[in-house]
């Protein structure tokens, strides 16, 4: 198909139809068109989908079918035109008839003082100058052209003076309007802007690389600049492009308004998306403040950008003001901290975080990134090592976004030394020296000294001391880090040992707190089997499966000796969580705290085997939901586990009921939808009545 096929909406699109049934079609056509381009608009322009995704599949299969069945009435502008065309061998040259400048750049306040005073200047004025700010895109400028509201080309920015036509890959960015909305378009428009990729989109595009064992893209910058030069439009219409107009290339046959700001609101009217960042601002301090303001939102943008634009608004000034050299004088992209820079990797230190994992960090040559001086940067994980294949002693690049801590982007296999040393994970743990253990299906490696590790220390007793574990009132975060900072605890066992004198010296603790810390000590002494295996904290042993292996093993000893046929018959636990318990009880480190706890005076009542008559929903699945008023929902399962339920995570068909608070949501929903009985908080309290449960 000729790109110089007439529009559909062409009056002689609507002539000459012999054809039985064209003239309908036809008709069918045009409505879809606009059905199609209006939803498109809202979609990718707006970010307002107007309508739902199967609606807009149909009638794009609807008008797709009337093509097929009537070529005739296939246009360059139509819907179904976006998904790519045949491979071009090479890209024509296109020659900019406005040339297509660069911006001079500011780095600091000064810089754009001085700019400000140089617009004053050359304006002879002395009245406050309007800027209008936009976001600096980190994409690819691109310029396109419309002829009587339809698009006929779309060029890079090339040299200035020539570009590149890559008009077939520019029809698959859907927020590019293949026709102009309205009818109130020039017949000649040039609209410029910046092609970009999302973040979302250069994750996805760079996860299926990986899947694919083929090279990332390093930035998505780099990404948008390969998609748009791609050959075969249809791998550009994969890649989820965008574009946001910014300027005016030229016009023919129409006034266009007489402020920067009015242009891109009219951009908007003709269907063009423009950046909903932008701003009119007066002064240079004005544009200080904007800066300032987009730099500290930068990282929560959907999409990356280098800088800030600040472009005078008045157009009779711009016209004043004229160019120099390839720059405009009324323009200046003041820019953002480099975000990435190059150093050397001097070595890779371990370091174990709160929660055991262990976590390989690199040993930089400082290097000044992102606005600060980076000596460190993480490397995740042996995986993440693996995959980006960097030694120590290679030349590496940083990359640091705001306050995100530095990452190691890439290795520049060009400048690896012969003396590059491969990195190795560790087998003991640097703080403890327990075992390191990783399981298969996992990324992070992590100490298994989980109770004496002194770098897991403060984290395990906080949990230890918690509600739904040992329940130690009064012994909160503050209490603990002191406890731990004044080395008067190490270890869970050293809490019972405490005394009067050395619990009243910390900070904020009189006398009378001293006692009832103490008392609340004391008193936690005395709790269950299932409250217990829950304090100590072993990986992925939450309340409900300390319960069931309180209630399959009844007691400790007989747990600690169990093997791992043995785990994976217990309810709720499979190959993963066994593999967990027995890594812990395997520790001797864990063996001698546990044994410290029991000879400190920890027990529990004799876990009594229950009949099938004391376990009336033995057989029997419930899943709880949403906001329960009078209990917590961990309360509610252990309430059904203590009447032999099972209590699930989510619904399915084999759910007998679903308990429902407050704001329950898609669980509830699923519940309704498979006809599963559903009780509220009231009818919940019922039930546990009528099996002899009183909460309250």
């Amino acid at each position: 198909m000729s790109q110089d096929q007439p529009s559909l909406f062409d009056e002689s699109a609507k002539e000459n139809t012999p054809i039985t049934g064209l003239a309908e079609n036809t008709a069918r056509a045009i409505e879809l068109h606009d059905q199609l381009n209006q939803a498109n608009y809202a979609y990718y322009v707006l970010d307002n989908p107007s309508l739902p995704d199967a609606e807009y599949d149909r009638l794009f299969h609807e008008l797709k079918n009337i093509e097929t069945q009537f070529p005739q009435l296939l246009s360059s502008d139509s819907p179904t035109q976006r998904v790519g065309a045949t491979p071009l061998s090479q890209f024509e040259q296109v020659t900019h008839e406005v040339a297509m400048l660069s911006l001079d750049n500011a780095f600091n306040e000064d810089d754009m003082n001085d700019f400000n005073r140089r617009v004053s200047e050359r304006l002879n004025t002395t009245d406050v100058i309007e800027y209008a700010c936009e976001p600096k895109l980190d994409g690819i400028a691109v310029s396109l052209l419309y002829e009587n509201g339809l698009l006929v080309r779309g060029a890079t920015r090339g040299d200035g003076s020539t570009g590149e036509n890559i008009t077939q890959n520019i029809r698959t960015v859907a927020s590019i309007p293949l026709k102009l909305l309205g009818a109130d378009h020039p017949p000649v428009l040039e609209v410029r802007g910046e092609v970009y990729m999302p973040k979302r989109s250069f994750e996805s595009l760079n996860v299926l690389a990986r899947e694919n064992d083929e090279r990332e893209f390093v930035n998505p910058r780099n990404a948008a600049a390969g998609s748009l030069r791609q050959l075969d439009s249809k791998i550009t219409a994969s890649r989820r492009l965008e574009f946001c107009c910014y300027s005016l290339g030229r016009v023919e046959g129409r006034d266009m308004p007489i402020k920067h700001s009015e242009i891109l609101a009219q951009f908007s009217h003709w269907g063009f998306k423009t950046n909903a960042e932008s701003k009119v601002v007066q002064g240079v301090e004005g544009c200080l403040g904007y800066y300032q303001q987009l730099a500290e939102k930068r990282n929560q943008l959907s999409y990356e950008i280098d800088g800030i634009v600040f472009k005078v608004n008045d157009i009779a000034q711009q016209q004043r003001l004229g160019f120099v050299s390839r720059a405009p004088r009324w323009a200046i992209a003041h820019k953002f901290p480099a975000q990435e820079e190059m150093t050397i990797l001097e070595g890779v230190d371990f370091q174990v975080g709160r929660t055991g994992a262990i976590t390989p960090v690199a040993r930089l040559k400082p290097v000044f990134v992102g606005g600060v001086t980076v000596s460190n940067a993480t490397l995740h994980n042996m995986d993440e090592i693996k995959r980006l294949d960097v030694r120590i002693g290679d030349t590496v690049v940083i990359h640091r976004a705001g306050d995100v801590i530095p990452k190691l982007a890439r290795v520049v296999l060009e400048r690896r030394p012969h003396s590059a040393v491969v990195i190795e994970m560790l087998s003991r743990c640097p703080v403890c020296d327990s075992h390191i253990e990783r399981l298969e299906d996992e990324a992070i490696a992590r100490c298994s000294g989980g109770l004496v590790c002194g770098a897991q220390r403060k984290e395990a007793i906080k949990h230890f001391a918690s509600r739904k574990a040992m329940d130690i009132d009064g012994l909160g975060d503050k209490i603990v880090e002191q406890l731990v900072d004044e080395n008067l605890i190490s270890s869970f066992a050293d809490l019972y040992s405490l005394d009067m004198e050395s619990v009243a010296t910390l900070e904020r603790m009189a006398q009378k707190s001293a006692q009832n810390l103490l008392a609340a000590i004391e008193d936690s002494k005395k709790t269950t089997l299932a409250k217990f295996l829950y304090s100590l904290g072993i990986r992925e042993v939450g309340v409900t499966t300390a319960q069931n292996l309180q209630n399959h093993f009844l007691d400790i000893r007989t747990l600690v000796k169990a093997d791992f046929e043995t785990l994976i018959s217990v309810q709720d636990v499979g190959p993963i969580v066994a593999q967990y318990i027995l890594n812990f009880f395997s520790e001797p480190h864990n063996q001698e705290v546990i044994d410290g706890l029991l000879q400190a005076g920890i027990h529990w009542p004799q876990v009594e085997v229950k009949t099938a008559d004391q376990l009336p929903l033995a057989t029997q699945t419930f899943v709880v939901t949403g906001t329960l008023n009078l209990m917590g929902r961990d309360e509610a399962k252990g309430y059904l586990q203590a009447l032999g339920a099972k209590v699930a995570g989510s619904v399915s068909a084999k759910t007998h009921a679903l308990v429902a608070g407050e704001k329950a949501g898609s669980k509830l929903k699923k519940a309704q939808d498979l006809g599963i009985d559903i009780l509220d908080e009231a009818a919940f309290i019922q039930l546990l009545s009528e099996h002899g449960i009183e909460h309250g």
